[in-house]
């Protein structure tokens, strides 16, 4: 089992740039592929992008295409997702996730850890 914890959100101005933070505890971080996910008010959580357990393979959802950047650090157990150009839309909680399975990985039921989330703002 594996626990999530985020960090790095907070208020932004359109344009700019966020970069979060997600620290898993554990010392089996490498086996989980790990996706970032947001959920704004009143819609549907909805992915955002995945790394898999090495970084070399990573997916985002069209939204994040250019935009987003995904990383890890397996020797410090962490996950980042930098964020850039910000719209206003881009407002949400966003969550990390893990999970020991293969295949899509782009689903929220694909993923079995869970972090509480970050609420990101972007002001226009």
């Amino acid at each position: 089992q594996v626990q999530l914890v985020e960090s790095g959100g907070g208020l932004v101005q359109a344009g700019g740039s966020l970069r979060l933070s997600c620290a898993a505890s554990g010392r089996t971080f490498e086996t989980y592929a790990m996706g970032w996910f947001r959920q704004a008010p009143g819609k549907e959580r909805e992915f955002v992008g995945r790394i898999s357990r090495t970084g070399a393979i990573k997916d985002y959802s069209d939204f994040a295409k250019g935009r987003f950047t995904i990383s890890r650090d397996n020797a410090k157990n962490t996950v980042y997702l930098q964020m850039n150009s910000l719209r206003p839309e881009d407002t949400a909680v966003y969550y990390c996730a893990a999970t020991t399975t293969t295949g899509r990985m782009t689903r929220v039921h694909d993923y079995a850890y869970w972090g509480q989330g970050t609420l990101v703002t972007v002001s226009s």
